[in-house]
């Protein structure tokens, strides 16, 4: 049984240690270097190791679990409460261990080096689709200012392209060179953005998981991607409402003297997943994905009593608790009203 607890506060040269025993006494304190960080973690016996959940976080988890420690990730949220009167290095080291050995504490569960390497795709399709976004709204500016009103969205693009290439068009001269420039930047970033999509869908393909998540009404590539890179396995959450809970897609609470106050969404979880369950469930909503929903069924009552957003948020909360439910028992999805029927 490991017998020390070292909290580690990490940085990008300078890693500050604080060594304790489970019951708390100090042990050590030492700022290390990088090179002495990695000697000295290699010369300790196995120890548990705990390190705020931060950029390099979870490649040292990695790397000191080789080692034979027990490495656990907390929110830095959580070490703020526990940082003694003045804040540095070496008081930010001894609140990590101070908060992991509260026996209520909750972790962050380490990524793998796969789930990182997704989430470096996924990540860099939604800065492209960001700078393109930022590209059309300049653009679109631009021409308003000149007394040319267009729509928001990327399917305006060929309308612009049709009013700069028209000669007959009332534009000077320079401003349709720069708008010509900014429209080649968005052809350019659009096929940048394509490519990262069939990306992603051909690994969307070739994983199990992603197949199976597929499988739900409103679950595209880009959401089984989401979910194999930034959720922990099923198996850290006891129901599906804690994965829901974990995502944010549940009401904030203000309850007080036995009253629950149930607000808006929390959205306090992972932002990523749960934007595109909500996406992935407007999309069932829509004049188009209506003509899916049965009669009578949860869903149409839902719809005839609530505002559409709300709805969506709710069918996203439930979506969330199918997918835990699927991967915990490795199922495909199976359509309640037709098993019912069935």
């Amino acid at each position: 049984m490991k017998d020390t607890m070292i909290g580690v506060d990490l940085a990008k040269s300078v890693y500050q240690l604080h060594g304790a025993t489970m019951t708390g006494e100090i042990k050590f304190r030492k700022k290390l270097s990088r090179l002495q960080f990695c000697r000295f973690m290699a010369d300790q016996s196995p120890a548990i190791v705990v390190l705020e959940a931060s950029g390099s976080a979870h490649y040292w988890a990695r790397e000191l679990g080789k080692l034979g420690h027990e490495v656990k990730l907390i929110a830095p949220q959580y070490v703020r409460p526990f940082v003694k009167r003045q804040k540095n290095d070496a008081a930010d080291a001894e609140a990590i261990v101070i908060a992991a050995q509260r026996p209520e504490m909750r972790f962050v569960v380490p990524k793998t080096e796969d789930q990182q390497a997704r989430a470096v795709l996924f990540r860099f399709r939604e800065r492209l689709v960001h700078q393109r976004t930022e590209q059309m709204n300049a653009l679109r500016a631009i021409l308003y200012e000149q007394g040319h009103s267009f729509p928001i969205g990327i399917v305006q693009l060929k309308r612009i392209k049709d009013l700069l290439d028209d000669p007959a068009s009332n534009l000077p001269d320079l401003v349709r060179e720069e708008c010509q420039d900014l429209v080649a930047v968005i052809a350019e970033q659009t096929a940048r953005i394509d490519a990262k999509t069939s990306k992603i869908k051909t690994l969307s393909s070739k994983t199990d998981v992603a197949r199976r998540l597929q499988t739900i009404p409103g679950v595209g590539p880009l959401t089984a991607l989401a979910v194999e890179a930034f959720a922990p396995a099923m198996e850290n959450f006891k129901r599906g409402r804690d994965f829901a809970a974990w995502l944010g897609i549940v009401p904030r609470q203000h309850s007080s003297g036995g009253k629950a106050r149930l607000g808006r969404v929390s959205k306090a979880g992972q932002a990523d997943i749960r934007r595109l369950l909500i996406i992935g469930a407007m999309t069932r909503l829509n004049w188009l994905g209506q003509k899916t929903i049965q009669p009578g069924s949860w869903l149409a009552r839902m719809l005839e009593r609530k505002p559409k957003m709300l709805v969506a948020i709710a069918l996203a909360n439930k979506m969330a608790r199918t997918i835990w439910a699927m991967l915990t028992r490795e199922e495909d999805y199976r359509n309640p009203e037709q098993s019912a029927a069935a």
